[in-house]
C-alpha cells in the first residue's frame, strides 16, 4: 500500500484503471494522467453518469481551492473528485462535506495505521499536528430545487506541501503526510482507501441521516471549545467554537451572542 512518492506520468486520458479489492460497489473509477482540474472534469462527464464516479488526476494544470484560489498540486499528491447526480434538496446535499472529511480523516487514518495528529477544521479541511494537510472543494450545477450535479473535490498534500510563503496571511502553515509522518503513499492506493471510507459513511448518511455524521465529525474537530475566528466577505467573527448545528452552519458564541455561519474562512 506505501510507496516511494513518484512522479505524475504525461499523456493522455489512461481511462478507467484497475479497481483495488475492497472498491464499493456501485462506485465508477477513472484515473486521468493529466487534466485541467478534476472538477472541471466532473462537470464535463456528468450529463454521462449512471452513477458515482470517481476521478483522480495524476497531474493537474488548472487545479483550485475554495473562492477560486490557486491549490498547488506537485506530482505525487493527491487530487481527486466524486462526481454524482444527486436528487435530494441542495441543503441536503451539501452536508456531504461532512461525510467527505470524515472518509479523508478515515483514509488517512487506514494510511498511516495512527489516528494522532489528524484534525478536522470546520468547513473542509484535514490538519495533521496542526498544520493543513488536506482540503475538500464542493461544487454544484443545477436551478431552483434541483441539481444536476454535485463534485466533492480532494486535494491532499501526500509527499510535499507549498512553501508558508505561498499561503495568505494568518493561514495554517501547509504540511505533507510525508514530512509529518515519514510515510509515503501514492494517489491510486490512496483512493482505494478513500473511496472505500467515503461508501462507509455515505451509506449511513443514506440510513440515518445527519445526525451520527455530525456526532463523528464533532468528535474529531479541531479547536472545539476554543476560541477561533470564522472571517466572511462582509464580516468577522470571533468566539468561542461550541458546536456544528443540524444545518452544518459553524456556531460561535461571540460577544453579540451565539452566531450561526454558514460559510466563512477560519483562523485560529
Amino acid at each position: 500500500m506505501c510507496t516511494r512518492p513518484g512522479g505524475a506520468s504525461g499523456g493522455s486520458i489512461s481511462g478507467k484503471m484497475k479497481r483495488g479489492a475492497d472498491w464499493p460497489e456501485g462506485y465508477g473509477r477513472r484515473v486521468l494522467a493529466r487534466v485541467d482540474s478534476t472538477n472541471i472534469e466532473a462537470a464535463r462527464i456528468a450529463p454521462g453518469l449512471a452513477g458515482p464516479e470517481w476521478i483522480l488526476a495524476l497531474e493537474q494544470t488548472a487545479a483550485r481551492g475554495r473562492r477560486g484560489r490557486a491549490w498547488a498540486n506537485p506530482p505525487g499528491n493527491f487530487a481527486a473528485t466524486l462526481v454524482m447526480r444527486p436528487s435530494e434538496a441542495p441543503d441536503r446535499v451539501a452536508l456531504r462535506s461532512f461525510v467527505a472529511a470524515l472518509a479523508l480523516f478515515d483514509a488517512l487514518v487506514a494510511a498511516t495505521g495512527r489516528a494522532e495528529g489528524f484534525a478536522l477544521k470546520w468547513p473542509n479541511d484535514v490538519l495533521l499536528n496542526g498544520g493543513k494537510l488536506a482540503g475538500i472543494l464542493l461544487e454544484s450545477a443545477g436551478a431552483g430545487a434541483a441539481l444536476s450535479h454535485f463534485a466533492i473535490g480532494f486535494g491532499v498534500n501526500l509527499v510535499a506541501a507549498p512553501d508558508a510563503e505561498a499561503v495568505e496571511a494568518g493561514a495554517i502553515r501547509p504540511v505533507s503526510l510525508l514530512s509529518e509522518t515519514g510515510i509515503a503513499i501514492a494517489p491510486e492506493p490512496f483512493l482505494d482507501l478513500l473511496a472505500a471510507a467515503y461508501a462507509r459513511h455515505e451509506a449511513q448518511f443514506v440510513a440515518y441521516g445527519f445526525g451520527p455524521i455530525r456526532a463523528a465529525w464533532l468528535a474529531r474537530a479541531a479547536r472545539l471549545g476554543e476560541t477561533i475566528v470564522a472571517r466572511t466577505p462582509r464580516e468577522t467573527h470571533e468566539g468561542r467554537f461550541e458546536t456544528v448545528d443540524e444545518a452544518g452552519n459553524l456556531i460561535l458564541v461571540t460577544a453579540r451572542g451565539r452566531q450561526a455561519i454558514a460559510a466563512a474562512d477560519v483562523f485560529f
